[in-house]
């Protein structure tokens, strides 16, 4: 069977509870918005596949979740990402406060050489704006990295932002192409906190080892 890309990026937004994290994710793989996500549990990803300079590259897209009670769970997929998007909400200054805290997490968790993008998401609600886009910008070029401001409502530099980052990954990337039998996408339940009743750690275990067993077959 002919494979169906040229290279497999596994891709991670981290950033503060209720930033947009998941919509981004959601428009970027579905083009789609719904304003009453509930937050993630753990971890999820959706998958899709775009095209970087002539090249079919697979983007494995995971969610994260924000609270600090699911930091544990989070951080074990730190390592092996290629591209770690860091999001901020432009009406939330304490959550571009926390980016600091997101890149130190980084630093500790993430493979060395990693490629990071920063993204200033609802830039849509222009008027209960707190952080300014030259804020944003001093930030990224402070840690040598692009910047965007997004709005996945309005679907504003959404698709840009990960074709961006992608396009950064493929010119750093000297590895060969990998490729699998099949594509495939895996979805977590999410749950309202009072009706979980599994252990957030059990869940994730379960999900890494489905995850590697995918991955391995042949």
């Amino acid at each position: 069977m002919a494979k169906k890309y040229d290279f497999l990026y596994k891709l991670l937004l981290i950033g503060d509870s209720g930033v947009g994290k998941t919509c981004l994710i959601i428009r970027f793989a579905e083009d789609n918005f719904n304003s009453t996500y509930i937050s993630t549990i753990g971890i999820d990803f959706k998958v899709k596949t775009i095209e970087v300079e002539g090249k079919k590259v697979k983007l494995q897209v995971w969610d994260t979740a924000g609270q600090e009670r699911f930091k544990t769970i989070t951080t074990a997929y730190y390592r092996g990402a290629m591209g770690i998007i860091l999001v901020y909400d432009i009406t939330d200054e304490k959550s571009f406060e926390n980016i600091q805290n997101w890149m130190k997490s980084i630093t500790e968790n993430a493979s060395a050489g990693v490629s990071r993008m920063l993204l200033g998401n609802k830039c849509d609600i222009e008027a209960k704006r707190k952080v300014s886009r030259e804020t944003g910008e001093k930030l990224a070029k402070d840690h040598g990295i692009r910047f965007f401001e997004t709005s996945a409502k309005s679907s504003i530099n959404v698709e840009e932002s990960f074709l961006s980052l992608a396009s950064d990954i493929l010119q750093k990337s000297s590895k060969k192409p990998v490729s699998y039998k099949e594509s495939y996408q895996i979805e977590l339940f999410v749950l309202p906190l009072n009706k979980l009743s599994i252990s957030f750690n059990v869940i994730s275990s379960v999900f890494l080892i489905y995850r590697l067993c995918l991955l391995f077959r042949t």
